[in-house]
């Protein structure tokens, strides 16, 4: 006689335990992703609301030629009581203003070192003079000017506040010499003189003109200087972005990892490789992939037009970079698991994006963003393929130290991933199911 069996139910979760489970449902996503986007609310904010306000050793150069000028039986010479005016009336703590003779300002801004110039050329004195006797004397005057000499190549935000620069310099050469010069042309004219009328008083006030004179503009297809910035932002994304696709893939082929596509589901056998194994595999991949697509982006950039003077170069550097920023990406996710994606997000693009330097200078940011540009790896990257676009891939203008951190880079990477793979396999940390 068949007899029927009853069957019990599964005993429900412990309270404890279904707590557990609601907080690691719904409120561990919920604060990482809360504190993540705080994280890049507030660099990024606080990156592009106010550059000018953050100003701190913004490189300028300050080069006197006036040959000066003999008045009256006097000497003067106009351009190096202007200086002074200059230097004390420029906020230090915001410019650093540095000043050099008129062949080391081509060598600095060719080599992108200062954002800018303001020259005083060698008839400075001798233009004021003869405006000072115009004001006693009819006659046709040309007005004293300062050459403001701007870098294109190091950025256009760089070159706004140069421009700006350019104009307080103006009201403090204006202030300092034009009091000066309308006192002078007062005392020429004598108590009993006839009176200056309006306009020569508006002239002698104002008496300095600021021309404006580009350094080596940028040639077409340059983006007004933010080519050099996004092409390091495709390098990074292309390491970053890349090393996951390779992580997850890889782990797919080698059974680590089920693979949906779409409705259906894969996964396949796993496979006996250990982790060091798994990690020199993808390594491999992301070494072959870099020179790959380091030349996709060169063939996209002279397609579009873009001005390329060192293919090569560009095309070496950009895979060593790719390479390195792959490799130390795979290692974290190595380390890390599912946590290293995470990393990775936040050193490579949310702490790299504000201290890059290629879109607001990094004198013209916080000081804490400033201080993240010493380290960060797409603020490295910037500066040699800046130096590599825009200034010749000379070694001082960005390149060398570009490649050197970038060595060190995946230096430590592979340091990292090496260890800590060799590490985990030595301890029986197999990759299985708990």
């Amino acid at each position: 006689m068949a007899t029927s069996e009853t069957v019990e139910p599964l005993p429900a979760p412990a309270p404890d335990r279904s707590r557990l489970m609601r907080l690691r449902l719904w409120a561990a996503p919920i604060a990482v992703m809360t504190a993540l986007m705080a994280l890049l609310g507030t660099l990024y904010l606080a990156y592009v609301v106010n550059p000018e306000e953050n100003l701190h050793g913004f490189p300028v150069l300050l080069v006197n030629s006036d040959e000066g000028d003999t008045v009256g039986g006097r000497y003067t010479n106009a351009g190096k009581l202007l200086t002074e005016g200059l230097l004390a009336g420029i906020p230090a703590d915001k410019v650093d203003v540095e000043v050099v003779g008129l062949p080391e300002v081509d060598r600095e801004l060719a080599l992108g070192r200062s954002y800018g110039a303001l020259i005083i050329p060698s008839d400075f004195s001798k233009r004021l003079s003869n405006l000072g006797i115009a004001g006693v004397v009819a006659g046709d005057v040309e007005k004293p000017i300062i050459t403001v000499r701007t870098n294109p190549r190091a950025g256009s935000i760089a070159n706004q506040i140069m421009l700006r620069i350019a104009d307080q310099a103006l009201a403090v050469a204006n202030t300092s010499v034009g009091g000066q010069l309308t006192q002078q042309v007062q005392a020429q004219l004598g108590p009993k003189g006839p009176p200056l009328s309006g306009a020569a008083r508006l002239a002698l006030a104002a008496p300095v003109h600021t021309v404006v004179a580009p350094y080596n503009p940028l040639p077409d297809g340059s983006g007004e200087g933010l080519s050099a910035f996004f092409y390091t932002l495709l390098l990074l994304l292309a390491g970053f972005t890349g090393a996951m696709t390779v992580h997850t893939m890889t782990d797919s082929a080698l059974g680590f990892i089920p693979t949906e596509y779409g409705p259906w589901y894969v996964h396949f056998p796993k496979t006996p490789h250990s982790r060091l194994q798994t990690l020199l595999v993808k390594w491999g991949i992301m070494t072959i992939a870099g020179f790959i697509v380091s030349a996709v982006y060169l063939v996209a950039g002279r397609l579009l037009g873009m001005p390329i003077e060192r293919p090569v170069v560009l095309w070496l550097y950009g895979a060593f970079a790719i390479i390195a920023v792959g490799v130390t990406a795979l290692s974290v996710l190595a380390a890390l698991g599912t946590a290293g994606m995470l990393v990775n997000l936040i050193v490579f693009i949310v702490l790299g994006l504000p201290s890059c330097g290629g879109t607001v200078p990094i004198e013209a940011v916080p000081r804490y963003i400033g201080w993240l540009a010493r380290f960060e790896p797409m603020h490295q990257v910037y500066l040699a393929i800046r130096g590599i676009l825009y200034f010749g891939a000379h070694g001082e203008a960005g390149l060398l130290r570009g490649f050197w951190m970038t060595a060190f880079g995946l230096a430590v990477g592979l340091t990292i991933g090496a260890v800590i793979t060799r590490y985990y396999d030595h301890k029986g940390l197999h990759r299985s199911p708990a």
